[in-house]
């Protein structure tokens, strides 16, 4: 507390601009002779793309603290970026942070396909708070580079920031294990063919169930048409159907019943 007749030194008081935006960080200089210096080694940018303005300078200056040499930029849009473009070193990489938005959202995916598009040379990256598979590989579809999730720390994330710079495409591990289950749950459903049709006929199972002729399934599977009819005569004969119609009815019904874990069996019956 101040006592009677002490006055306040104004010039200890830092004014605040809070009108100020898209602040290009880091903005810890202590003199001018050091900014020079640091403007001087800053020899690439990286734009971040959040319309939460406080989120994007907080982000931006955590990583600024981690990377000297590369100018951490912060704009709620890329039209913002383009009226200062000038202002600031050549674009490395641009980091769009959804936050909790969905990729297949039509304002998200519209946005990654224009960035995609229009900075073909320049990686775009995702971040995210999901690492729901299906979001990143849609986000890779509409033209990412990277998909990020908001879990790691900011080190890691300026590392994996590097690697798409460097031509590289990164997901998480999280999305390898998905695509791992998904490749188990697929084994799964062909497994119980396997105690019922020869290793031929599971191909020739999978190419009915798809529709197609035996002329198609000879030629995909190297094999002459009159043995393609033989292999479908004895699955007909297996599953109990007539004709070719009820035998891809009975096949559909027999992987639905696999799936729902029942005895492969009973559905035969």
């Amino acid at each position: 507390m101040l006592g009677e007749g002490e006055a306040v030194n104004s010039a200890l008081i830092p004014t605040l601009d809070l009108r100020q935006e898209n602040l290009a960080f880091p903005i810890k200089i202590e003199s001018n002779s050091n900014a020079l210096a640091l403007s001087a080694r800053q020899t690439h940018s990286l734009v971040i793309l959040d319309n939460r303005e406080l989120d994007r300078q907080c982000l931006a200056q955590c990583m600024a603290a981690q990377k000297a040499d590369l100018q951490i930029l912060a704009f709620g849009s890329i039209e913002e970026w383009k009226q200062k473009r000038d202002e600031y070193p050549p674009l490395s990489a641009i980091l769009l942070n959804v936050g909790g938005k969905k990729i297949d959202e039509p304002a998200i995916s519209e946005q990654i396909r224009k960035l995609s598009s229009e900075f073909a040379s320049t990686p775009l990256i995702v971040l995210a708070d999901s690492d729901d598979f299906g979001q990143i590989v849609r986000a890779l579809e509409y033209g990412a580079k990277g998909f990020i999730p908001a879990s790691v720390s900011v080190s890691v994330c300026m590392e994996l920031i590097a690697l798409s710079v460097a031509g590289g495409i990164f997901v998480p591990a999280s999305a390898l294990f998905a695509m791992r289950h998904l490749l188990d749950s697929s084994n799964s459903t062909a497994r119980p063919l396997s105690g019922i049709f020869t290793d031929r006929q599971v191909e020739v199972v999978e190419a009915l169930r798809r529709g197609k002729a035996n002329k198609i399934i000879a030629y995909e599977l190297n094999l002459r048409e009159s043995t393609v009819k033989v292999h479908v005569r004895n699955i007909m004969k297996k599953v109990k159907a007539t004709n070719r119609t009820e035998v891809v009815f009975k096949l559909n019904d027999l992987f639905q019943t696999s799936n729902s874990g029942m005895s492969v069996n009973k559905a035969l019956c």
